[in-house]
Formats: C-alpha cells, structure tokens, sequence
C-alpha cells in the first residue's frame, strides 16, 4: 500500500495530459487575457500530446469563468488564465463564491504586461499635457472605459485622476475587447489599456497612443514617454497575466504545466510575438508565483482602499 502511495504523483505526472486541456478566459475574445492565453495555447499544442482548447467565459469582472474553474475537478484538464484583477476583486466584492487564494493552485506568470494611454484619433490632444489641459475643460462630458471594476486599467484611470486633479466618468466593459471597439467608435474618449489589445489598433492609427504607464519606456513602442516623464510626477502603473489550477490539482502536474509554459514562451515565435505586444515573459515557479499572487493580493488591496472604489 505504502508503495502505492507514494508512486500516486509520479503516476499522474507520467499520465499527464490524457485528454485535452480546457484554459478557461473569462472575458471575450480579443482582450489582452484572450490574447495572452492563445498565444500560450498555441505554443503547448505543439508541445503536448492533447490539444489545449481556449474557452472564453466572460461576465462580473472575470468572477463567472474563475469561478467555474473553481468549481471544476483537480485532475489537470481546466485551468484559468487570467490577469492581475484575480487578486483585486476579492477587495472590491467579497461576496464573489470563492476564495481567490484558497480555490486555486498557482502554476506560474506568463507576463508582466505595460499599460498605453490610448484616446479616441478624433480626439484634440497628442501628449499628456494636452490632455489634461482638454479634461480640465471637458472633464463634465468626459470618459474613459477599463475591462471591468477594479482591474489595473480601472485603477489607472483612477490614479491618473488623483495625480492630475482631472474628473472623467469611468465606463467598465466586460473585458477590453468590446472598451477598445467603443472607444475607436469614440462612445469613449481614452483608456488606460494593456498593451496587446491595443498595440494593433494604435500601429494601423486607429488609436492615438500617448504615453505607457511604466517607470521606463518600453521597446516595443520607443517612441511613446511614460506618463511620469510626460509630466505627472509618481505615475507609474502595470498589470501581469497567470495561469492557475483548481485547488487540490497535484503538484506533479502542476509543476509539468509550468515547465511547459516556461518552454513555451522561450520560443522564438512566442517571445517575438510577446515583445511586440509589449509584454515580458516571466514563467516563474509556482512556488514565486504563489508568493507573487499572496504579494500582490495586499498591495492591489491597499490601493482599492485608498481610492475608495467599490463593486457596482
């Protein structure tokens, strides 16, 4: 029996995957999540024995599809991808049927990803300053969209706000996809977005791009200033992007997930196709990514604190 036992994980690990595996996005198609995970899946499919089958599961800031991941068995067949809002939303709503930290098993970052100041082409303005200076005066009918209460584009917004003593409504989406599409429609007049839903609009001047929200520029657009060096002192603001397992998977297969994600991404193809997009491979352990997540479950929290922002 005790033979047995202890040849359970590596059983499992040797087995794994025997069927194909689900990566659960809960937003629509087209945002940075959607985009990331695909680009992850598309790597793996070539990697692994089974197919990996991206499923778009959007609704309630991302809770809808985290929590049917939740809900799903531990047996390495469905994982979640999802962004940094994961550990946010249990600030703004602790209601959500799961606990962010306690009904998942951390398997490892994909990216850490800049946020662009994109606004409207029609739009007056074609620096920061321009743009505070327009929101001073049209801050009344003014607005900016983000994927959902509380994500990192939401708070953006918000701190973007504080640091210029501008106003603006904001406007959340269900995910960036449907916020890009009305702001090049100009229903909205800017966003604070990830970088890999609105890099191909600004590239085809579809949007207008100001300034990255990082303390440093980024290559992928060397051209755009940070909003702090564009003139707004302390600015500074990004989102990251991860791979999570329902409570309880194994820690064999978790561990063999990560190691195929870690080679996934150090391809030639998946790390030119990040960097163009702005986003940074990371691929860490799921033991940092556990620390990571618990770390930034805290610092998120502080800042939704702060801002005082709520569920609606």
């Amino acid at each position: 029996m005790l033979a047995s036992l202890s040849s359970g994980p590596a059983r499992a690990q040797a087995e794994w995957p025997s069927r194909p595996l689900r990566f659960v996005v809960p937003y629509p198609p087209g945002g940075p999540t959607d985009i990331l995970g695909r680009v992850v899946a598309q790597q793996l499919a070539q990697r692994l024995p089974q197919p990996v089958v991206v499923e778009n599961r959007g609704g309630a800031s991302g809770t809808l599809g985290s929590g049917e991941v939740a809900r799903s068995a531990p047996d390495g067949a469905t994982f979640l991808v999802n962004a940094s809002i994961h550990v946010i939303i249990p600030h703004l709503n602790p209601q959500i049927p799961f606990d962010t930290l306690a009904a998942f098993e951390p398997v490892t970052n994909i990216a850490r990803v800049p946020l662009m100041l994109v606004v409207n082409k029609d739009l007056p303005v074609r620096s920061v300053p321009e743009l505070v200076a327009w929101l001073k005066q049209n801050g009344a009918r003014a607005s900016y969209g983000s994927s959902g209460i509380g994500a990192a584009p939401h708070l953006a917004g918000e701190l973007f706000k504080q640091l210029t003593g501008t106003q603006m409504a904001h406007v959340p989406y269900r995910g960036s996809g449907p916020a890009v599409a009305d702001l090049m429609a100009g229903n909205i007049q800017l966003m604070f977005d990830s970088m890999p839903s609105s890099a191909g609009a600004v590239r085809e001047g579809q949007l207008r791009a100001l300034a990255v929200s990082t303390a440093e520029r980024v290559a992928a657009f060397p051209e755009l200033p940070t909003v702090a060096e564009a003139g707004v002192p302390g600015y500074e603001i990004s989102t990251w992007y991860g791979i999570w397992a329902p409570a309880r998977t194994p820690a064999p297969i978790v561990s063999a997930l990560q190691r195929a994600v870690a080679a996934a991404v150090a391809t030639p193809e998946a790390k030119a196709r990040l960097e163009a997009l702005g986003a940074e491979p990371v691929a860490d352990s799921p033991e940092d990514f556990a620390a990571f997540t618990r770390a930034e479950y805290e610092r998120w929290g502080r800042l939704v604190r702060d801002a005082k922002i709520e569920a609606q």
